[in-house]
């Protein structure tokens, strides 16, 4: 919970606008709780094995969320796990290196 705590603190300062975190059901609602009590926008998909992903953050950016609809992570198409690593604020090149290999891989599928 301490790096769950973290990202709050993150957020509230500006450092992130949108965080991804895994959480087992067990702490399901206090992570909605204490999202809820800060009045911070979210969006949880539950995942394998009893755990979710809880996305958190800026409005804007959950409803960027909330449009890809897609729970499973690896559902997403190139073009949406580009969007969700940069809105992470994950490397940039490196996004680019990952996308470029993704689209590589989609069309040796299509070939």
């Amino acid at each position: 919970m301490q790096v769950f705590i973290h990202h709050i603190y993150e957020f509230e300062k500006g450092i992130r606008n949108l965080i991804l975190h895994t959480i087992s059901e067990d702490l399901l609602s206090f992570v909605e709780n204490r999202l809820n009590s800060k009045n911070i926008s979210y969006k949880i998909y539950k995942i394998k094995n009893g755990r979710y992903n809880v996305f958190f953050g800026d409005a804007s950016c959950i409803n960027v969320i909330k449009k890809i609809n897609k729970s499973n992570l690896s559902e997403y198409s190139p073009e949406e796990d580009f969007i969700l690593g940069i809105m992470l604020g994950y490397d940039r090149k490196k996004q680019c290196d990952r996308y470029i290999q993704f689209k590589n891989k989609e069309n040796i599928k299509v070939s």
